[in-house]
């Protein structure tokens, strides 16, 4: 009963079906849950409550939208789309200063989180703009680069390559003036 035609859009359509969500919830949800783990204030415990909402509200908006989701570009996808589910978020609720990150993480936390725990790389980070932040953290957290970091971006690969370079040098800036500032107070 099918024809040629037919085959074809079924074909095209059964790419994006409940195996393929699967196999996107199976490689990417807790990068995703990481994602929003690392950039939500905790509660007590240790745990941001908000970051498994947020989770489930990507990957529904990506079986939602799954004819969107380019293919092979599924996690940068993701990212952008959890971009702006935090920055919704964040509208809603007030928003958490680098300067205010959680001096103890929990036993379970990740190196990369324990990491952010240095004052002076919160020092250092809380004097760039949200732009540059975001950037250097999808880098170094997400492990994003190039054409990933660009889809995430929304900008050519060059144009994320010359952010993060950008980022990069204004965190060595104001890593260098945090420095000069505690040798000058002592601190």
């Amino acid at each position: 009963m099918t024809t040629d035609e037919g085959s074809d859009e079924t074909t095209e359509a059964a790419v994006h079906d409940e195996a393929w969500f699967a196999a996107l919830f199976a490689a990417h949800a807790t990068p995703l849950y990481r994602y929003f783990r690392r950039r939500l204030p905790s509660a007590v415990g240790g745990v941001a409550p908000d970051a498994d909402d947020l989770t489930a509200e990507v990957l529904a908006t990506a079986w939602r939208r799954r004819d969107d989701v380019p293919d092979g570009a599924e996690l940068p996808w993701l990212y952008r789309t959890a971009g702006f589910l935090l920055a919704n978020h964040r509208r809603k609720a007030r928003a958490l200063p680098v300067a205010e990150v959680p001096e103890r993480p929990d036993d379970g936390a990740d190196v990369e989180h324990v990491v952010v725990q240095d004052d002076e790389v919160r020092r250092a980070l809380s004097a760039l703009s949200d732009r540059d932040r975001r950037i250097l953290l999808l880098h170094a957290w997400e492990g994003l680069g190039g054409a990933d970091l660009a889809a995430v971006l929304g900008t050519s690969r060059g144009g994320a390559d010359a952010a993060l370079s950008r980022a990069r040098a204004r965190l060595r800036t104001a890593w260098a003036e945090q420095s000069a500032l505690a040798q000058e107070t002592g601190a």
